[in-house]
Parts: C-alpha cells; sequence; structure tokens
C-alpha cells in the first residue's frame, strides 16, 4: 500500500511532468509563429517598397499633358 505523501508526489510529479510537455509544445508554437511573423514582415516591407515605387511611376506619367478620352477608344469606332 502506497503512503498519502508518496501518492501525493506521483501526482506532483504527473502534473510536472504534463506541464513540462505543454511548455515544450508551447515554446515550438511560440518559434514558429515568431517565423511566420518575420516572413510576413518581410513580404510586407516587399509590398511597400513596389507601392512606393508604382506611386513614383504613376506620379511622372499623371505630370504629363492629360489624355483626352477619345483617344482611347478602338480605332473600329
Amino acid at each position: 500500500m502506497t503512503s498519502p505523501s508518496t501518492a501525493t508526489t506521483d501526482r506532483t510529479d504527473e502534473r510536472l511532468t504534463q506541464l513540462e510537455i505543454k511548455l515544450s509544445y508551447t515554446e515550438d508554437l511560440l518559434d514558429t509563429l515568431n517565423q511566420l511573423v518575420a516572413t510576413q514582415q518581410d513580404q510586407l516591407n516587399l509590398l511597400l517598397r513596389e507601392v512606393s515605387r508604382l506611386r513614383q511611376q504613376g506620379g511622372s506619367e499623371n505630370m504629363a499633358a492629360p489624355r483626352d478620352p477619345r483617344d482611347e477608344l478602338p480605332p473600329h469606332y
């Protein structure tokens, strides 16, 4: 027969083991999420540079003479 203190110690050990397992999974998840956030930040930075470049290109084209909408009609009209 096990003594009450041994049973309590066994339960405590089991709880600690379960907490360590959960901590391990949590740390792995955190590392994965950190990598994902870093990748997304790189993508955002790339997209922001691209938008800025496109705005600069569009701005220089808009400085040209205004277009006549009739110039946009297909030739068969």
